[in-house]
């Protein structure tokens, strides 16, 4: 596994140990899923919320905020930017969003996310069907699109693809 997914099994496990389940977003999740690399510049970690996402104040809008401030304060992180609640260790970016936002942004039910465990750990990996819903609602989103310069666009092609040749295969 790459260095950066080992970073999240660690976060993982504190949170854990404050009643959170993770789910791995991004391009991190996406190689786990793929087994492909996707050139990972962050962690983008999803955890509980309020489902209006954006609307709500940063500081109240991801439960258990304090508990998460702690875990990574434990780790050595340091927050950065509390709007996008991003904390910065060693050059590594790690991001929380909000999971509940899944079902209106993306269609991604939470009933239908896969958990994972290992070694004690628990967390939640999206499968492809679900970061291709994902990966287009994304593309939709201009902010997104102009930060990643539409770098996405490959992503869907890709899981697209793979879609495609799981429903032959069944």
């Amino acid at each position: 596994m790459t260095q950066k997914f080992n970073e999240f099994f660690k976060i993982a496990r504190k949170l854990n140990g404050v009643g959170i389940t993770p789910l791995l977003m991004g391009s991190v999740g996406l190689e786990v899923v793929t087994g492909s690399s996707w050139d990972a510049q962050d962690l983008d970690i999803h955890v509980p919320g309020d489902k209006r996402g954006w609307e709500v104040p940063a500081e109240t809008s991801i439960h258990n905020w304090n508990e998460i401030v702690e875990v990574m304060n434990s780790m050595d992180y340091v927050l950065i930017d509390l709007h996008e609640h991003e904390f910065s260790k060693d050059g590594l970016s790690v991001e929380f969003g909000i999971i509940d936002t899944l079902p209106e942004f993306a269609g991604v039910r939470m009933e239908g996310l896969e958990m994972h465990r290992k070694e004690e750990v628990t967390y939640y990996l999206l499968n492809p069907e679900q970061y291709l819903r994902v990966y287009e609602a994304s593309s939709k989103d201009s902010y997104r699109a102009d930060q990643n310069n539409h770098k996405d666009l490959g992503k869907i092609e890709y899981l697209k693809h793979v879609n495609s040749h799981k429903e032959k295969n069944v």
